[in-house]
């Protein structure tokens, strides 16, 4: 269930691996390694799906009343649109790669559905900015663990 619950928090749109991590290594007590492979692929699990149904997707939040909702995210993946533009599909390796909040998986989907880029090559440069973010994450949560010492709770 531990597996599941850190595959589900690494899937969702708003804490994708930023969340799933630090929830493995702190909450369940996983290894780095462990914590880093499981939400890599609860990270990715969405992807495939989101290039290859997004138009879908889009039909029905348009016609819902989270019209709003997917309309915010549309405009503010529009602004990254530069990035995409000036470094092809290593802008979109990049974006992905940095752990920031709207800079996952989920939101690189939406740039890549919206900029009409190949799903092939934007799922393949996707996963690299996944497991690099991965990497990062895992790699501050280990520090600030570190530091726990410090700390007496």
């Amino acid at each position: 269930m531990d597996l599941l619950n850190v595959i589900v928090v690494s899937a969702l749109p708003f804490s994708e691996l930023r969340g799933g991590i630090p929830l493995g290594i702190f909450y369940y007590g996983f290894t780095p390694e462990k914590a880093y492979i499981v939400a890599v692929l609860g990270n990715l699990l969405p992807v495939p799906f989101l290039l290859l149904f997004l138009e879908n997707l889009r039909n029905f939040f348009m016609k819902s009343r989270f019209a709003p909702v997917y309309t915010f995210f549309e405009r503010r993946t529009e602004k990254k649109r530069k990035i995409i533009d000036k470094y092809g599909y290593l802008g979109l390796l990049l974006f992905v790669a940095i752990p920031l909040p709207v800079t996952g998986a989920w939101t690189g989907s939406l740039i890549s559905f919206l900029l009409k880029l190949n799903p092939a090559r934007s799922f393949m440069f996707i996963a690299l900015g996944v497991l690099t973010a991965g990497l990062i994450v895992t790699a501050t949560v280990i520090g600030v663990f570190s530091l726990s010492f410090l700390i007496k709770i």
